[in-house]
């Protein structure tokens, strides 16, 4: 799997505009870093991957607003709401801006609204999703959540100064004299810089900066809860549904804070495999125990017998043979059926008897009515009774 994210620019795109982007496998490593036109990014491969549209800085405003009661990130008229809440603060005509409201934004609660130009955000994603790259996400580059931090970006001759939190975003040109803009921070509030203009931010802040690759601040700005695709610029209900299932899985089996339910599954599983084995194993050594033993009986009792194929029937013949050397009766005599129609019909008279050894068919009882009581009767003793039509079968017990 491998996801692509794109770096917007800060002007409208064209099919030309070169796209600063970079491929990560897992979302906190780079395997590939680049700029090309939208033509030519690569494809976003595997299950689960994606395209992440990242908004620059330059690129947002943010405005803190306080949604009225009833109102959530669903009702219909969201949108008429912020207009009417920002129009003071908005330096365009709104209809020429987007917005974007908070994840998880309440009523009656502060909320933040990032807004853009509705024709540079519409531009940069028709321009690639006309190169087959449409993104799933759009995200800010700085998200005021969060601690405070310094970020200090560009290269020298374009320096900038980003101050980023849970207070707000601060865009400013990395000079002194952009100091005294900045909102009043810890004095251990962190500093990052990227390696190109570590040594101004050094010289201006007059603090040793971390450094960190651009790359890996992108990642790190995609893993926000924002999108900033909303209201016409939101995929369908079904599409943002399998997309966030999608990511969810997909960070399940990679984000290093789920490896211990990632193993906990893996052994879950293991001793479940281990476990119905074991019990298949037990019952077929159970089921192996009794058919030897079956076969034991077989052959103790009548060691004539060399070869097991079928015990119990086997068994039935050997001792049906030994009843007929030793004369004793069994239920599949002739004797033995005609006793038991006497008994459960006494002084009936039959026109016909048809014996085959095994089953016995008498005729001329009477009609089904009178038949069906004698066969009851009949089975109650152990034998096997119908009638068909006129004519009643008995069988010894346990034949078909």
């Amino acid at each position: 799997m491998s996801s692509l994210f794109v770096l917007l620019p800060a002007s409208p795109a064209t099919a030309q505009t070169e796209f600063h982007h970079l491929v990560s496998p897992d979302g906190r490593s780079v395997t590939t870093q680049a700029s090309t036109v939208a033509a030519l990014l690569p494809a976003p491969a595997g299950a689960g991957s994606e395209l992440v549209a990242i908004a620059p800085a330059e690129a947002l405003s943010w405005h803190k607003v306080e949604l009225p009661k009833g109102t959530t990130a669903r009702s219909p008229r969201l949108r008429a709401i912020l207009e009417g809440l920002l129009e003071d603060r908005l330096l365009d005509d709104p209809d020429h801006v987007h917005f974007a409201l908070q994840p998880r934004a309440v009523a009656e609660a502060p909320a933040w609204v990032a807004v853009c130009d509705r024709a540079w955000l519409r531009s940069c994603l028709q321009v690639l999703e006309a190169a087959g790259r449409p993104a799933a996400r759009v995200v800010p580059e700085f998200a005021p959540e969060g601690d405070a931090v310094l970020y200090a970006l560009g290269e020298p001759a374009d320096a900038r100064l980003v101050c980023a939190g849970a207070e707000g975003i601060y865009a400013l040109p990395l000079a002194a004299s952009s100091l005294p803009l900045l909102p009043s921070l810890p004095e251990a509030t962190p500093i990052v810089a990227e390696p190109a203009v570590a040594a101004l931010a050094e010289q201006v802040l007059q603090h040793a900066p971390q450094l960190q690759a651009p790359g890996d601040r992108l990642l790190l700005s995609a893993r926000t809860a924002w999108d900033l695709a909303q209201f016409e610029f939101a995929s369908s209900g079904r599409t943002r549904a399998f997309k966030k299932l999608s990511d969810g899985w997909a960070g399940a089996l990679r984000e290093p804070q789920w490896r211990a339910a990632r193993w906990a599954a893996i052994v879950l599983v293991v001793v479940q495999l281990v476990g119905l084995n074991a019990w298949a194993w037990r019952e077929r050594s159970a089921l192996a125990a009794k058919r030897e033993g079956v076969r034991s009986v077989l052959t103790q009792t009548f060691p004539n017998v060399r070869a097991v194929v079928d015990a119990p029937v086997q068994m039935e013949r050997e001792v049906a043979a030994l009843r007929q050397s030793t004369g004793a009766a069994s239920g599949r005599d002739l004797e033995t059926m005609l006793g038991a129609l006497a008994t459960a019909a006494p002084g009936a008279r039959a026109t016909g008897l048809e014996f085959n050894g095994a089953e016995l068919r008498v005729r001329g009882l009477g009609p089904d009515a009178q038949v069906q009581p004698i066969a009851q009767s009949l089975r109650s003793q152990g034998f096997g009774a119908k009638a068909q039509g006129d004519v009643l079968v008995i069988r010894a017990e346990g034949q078909p």
